[in-house]
């Protein structure tokens, strides 16, 4: 019986979603476009086939990311290993994967099809290997592929949770290409759109295929639901937030003004959607108000009506999602500007110290990486405080001024003129992975997370706090935390991002550009962390060694600070003439002025590192004086004298003298 009711809502959600695509399709125009005589056309089959199968590609992604979200984060697990609900998920995983390939691949060839106004099956091999391996849409698709067909493989053989975590954060990262090669990428702010689609697509799938997932395992009655669904209602308020959010911004990327809303058939999809939301959230609201209440006490068809109603309108949703892909955005007025195509803004005035600080920049991605810096600081704090705990000020400070100048390295006049002059590149290169990670580091985050967060309430499952404590004593962490390794991290990624082709190619994408941001901070904070951190390290050195660690890094930065300086071949030049400055020094005179921030800001952090050093090992002194000192003051209540051993021994040589002394006289 349950088993016909879980095919009957798996149906009905499926018709949904079609339905809801071919009606929005014949909305927007996207389903009868008018043909002309004469011109190439993609036929009937490749019009209906390719929405069809980009919602299957999207619905199996999803569904592939929510059979491992509830084995590796919602079911309790026993000591790191799956039980066996968890491990049938992984398992049904591993099909949901083959699906996903073969629908990418099916997307694939139809988006061949559309984009040469030729049918399916007139496609040669020549054609789609050229597609595939040369146009961005066609790549982006073969990575699905050959992504897909890998989580497939390695759940085959999943025992524990730590696999079925990171096969979790691949799928996620599987879902990203094809969305970064949509409309997004091609809007006037496009570093906006691509951020906004990329957050969306992840939050959605988490969602979508987490609740479709969580309603099967309700209706087949397997354990554990309680939990399941009151880790997943936790999980789903977030995501609410976050599509909510990652939707206004694909609108203000895509959208000249509000009134676009209600003046075209994509904007009117826009509003659906938002009513779908809208709708999904009331749902949200209930379950976590009544039904989880209800499900505890042992109702569980309570959480199974309401689920199931979400799971239809999110499958109409995606279906929605994917018919506003192939619907055209409005026309946007944008300047006929080679450096805002490149860009997103046109090229700004020459530098001056005032627009360097008044020329804000909003960057999508960083002003979320800072926002949530500093929320989880900030909810752990309170934590602590709240229970009574006490945390170091100077901790604090040292974060949020960290976080202060992420913000300003990446969002204001300094973000909007590193892609065009390679001098202020430089320089945020130089903050982004020396001064913000040595703050970051001193504010004790991983230190904070472990006192602020619970131990998991059942014995052998893994919550956030065991999660910090696996990775921390993970195999990946004692390598890469190894000074040697943190250090030639550090000081060869310098040389090879600059040194070869590699910096050209990040700066020719928003998403090459973020890699290489994330590269810096993420490299900063590990070679710091290995120095100065306050956090646990898997290798402790001595003070001594930090010491000569430093020393000897330092002058391989200012090596490549006296290489630009002295350079006279431009670097990423073919990037930095498309953009068309007029104004300023050359691209060579200002690669060496940045060769000279670069030897020149390595005094700074050398300088600020010294002193934490110093003073770390002052204090690391005194609390063995005090630990030495209540030793002996615990010796000496158990046994009597000072319990210092030595000055006990002294004491009683001399009271044995003594006596010899007096005995003779």
């Amino acid at each position: 019986m349950r088993g016909r009711v879980a095919l009957g809502w798996a149906a009905g959600a499926v018709t949904a979603g079609v339905v809801a695509l071919v009606a929005a399709m014949y909305a927007g125009g996207a389903a009868n476009p008018r043909v002309i005589p004469g011109l190439p056309d993609e036929g009937p089959i490749t019009r209906l086939g390719l929405p069809l199968a980009k919602l299957a590609m999207d619905v199996s992604g999803a569904l592939v990311v929510g059979t491992l979200l509830i084995a590796a984060v919602l079911l309790p697990s026993d000591k790191g290993l799956l039980g066996k609900p968890a491990a049938a998920y992984v398992r049904a995983a591993s099909w949901l994967a083959l699906a996903w390939a073969f629908s990418a691949a099916a997307t694939m060839l139809f988006s061949l099809s559309d984009s040469l106004g030729s049918p399916i099956y007139r496609l040669t091999g020549e054609e789609i290997t050229s597609f595939a391996g040369q146009v961005s849409q066609g790549i982006a698709l073969t990575l699905v592929v050959l992504f897909a067909t890998a989580i497939a493989l390695f759940a085959r053989g999943a025992i524990t949770v730590g696999t079925a975590a990171g096969l979790l954060l691949f799928s996620l990262l599987t879902l990203l290409p094809p969305a970064l090669t949509g409309h997004g990428a091609s809007s006037p702010n496009h570093s906006l759109a691509t951020t906004g689609v990329a957050l969306h697509l992840v939050l959605i799938a988490l969602w979508v295929g987490g609740l479709a997932v969580v309603c099967a395992h309700a209706v087949k009655g397997l354990p554990h639901l309680p939990v399941v669904a009151g880790r997943f209602s936790r999980l789903a308020l977030w995501c609410f937030a976050g599509v909510g959010l990652s939707g206004l911004a694909g609108v203000v990327a895509r959208l000249e003004s509000p009134a676009a809303l209600l003046g075209s058939a994509y904007g009117w999809m826009i509003v659906v959607k938002t009513v779908a939301l809208v709708l999904l959230g009331f749902a949200g609201w209930r379950h976590r108000e009544r039904t989880i209440a209800r499900l505890t006490a042992g109702e569980p068809r309570a959480f199974t009506r309401l689920a199931a109603g979400e799971v239809v309108i999110m499958t109409a949703t995606m279906g929605l999602a994917v018919a506003l892909s192939r619907t055209k955005p409005p026309e946007v007025d944008v300047p006929l500007d080679r450096a805002f195509e490149l860009l997103g803004y046109l090229m700004p005035p020459p530098i001056t110290a005032g627009n360097l600080i008044g020329l804000w920049w909003f960057d999508f991605f960083f002003a979320l990486v800072a926002a949530a810096l500093a929320g989880l600081y900030a909810a752990g704090l309170v934590r602590l405080r709240r229970r009574g705990d006490r945390w170091p000020v100077g901790r604090s400070v040292a974060w949020f001024l960290g976080v202060a100048v992420l913000v300003l390295a990446t969002q204001s006049g300094v973000a909007r003129y590193a892609p065009v002059l390679f001098s202020v590149h430089m320089a945020e290169h130089m903050v982004l992975s020396m001064l913000v990670p040595i703050l970051l580091v001193l504010g004790g985050p991983v230190t904070l997370a472990l006192r602020a967060l619970k131990p998991a309430e059942r014995k052998g499952d893994r919550g956030p706090r065991e999660w910090i404590t696996v990775l921390l004593h993970s195999r990946a962490t004692k390598v890469l935390a190894h000074p040697a390794v943190a250090t030639m991290i550090f000081i060869a990624s310098t040389y090879a991002l600059y040194f070869t082709p590699l910096f050209a190619a990040a700066m020719e994408q928003h998403l090459g550009h973020i890699v290489m941001t994330l590269h810096f901070l993420a490299s900063g904070c590990l070679f710091f962390w290995v120095l100065i951190g306050v956090d646990p390290s898997p290798h402790r050195l001595p003070y001594f060694a930090k010491m000569l660690v430093l020393f000897v890094t330092m002058p391989f930065h200012a090596f490549f600070g006296v290489a630009l300086m002295f350079s006279t071949t431009a670097m990423a030049e073919d990037w930095y003439n498309q953009l068309g400055r007029e104004w300023g020094a050359s691209l060579v005179e200002d690669q060496q002025t940045g060769g000279a921030i670069a030897w020149a800001f390595g005094e700074i952090p050398t300088v600020v590192v010294l002193i934490a050093l110093i003073f770390q090992w002052f204090r690391d002194d005194e609390r063995k004086a005090r630990r030495k000192d209540r030793r002996v003051d615990a010796a000496a209540a158990r046994k009597g004298g000072s319990g210092d051993d030595e000055l006990d021994e002294y004491n009683a040589r001399l009271a044995r003298l003594n006596q010899r002394s007096e005995a003779e006289g």
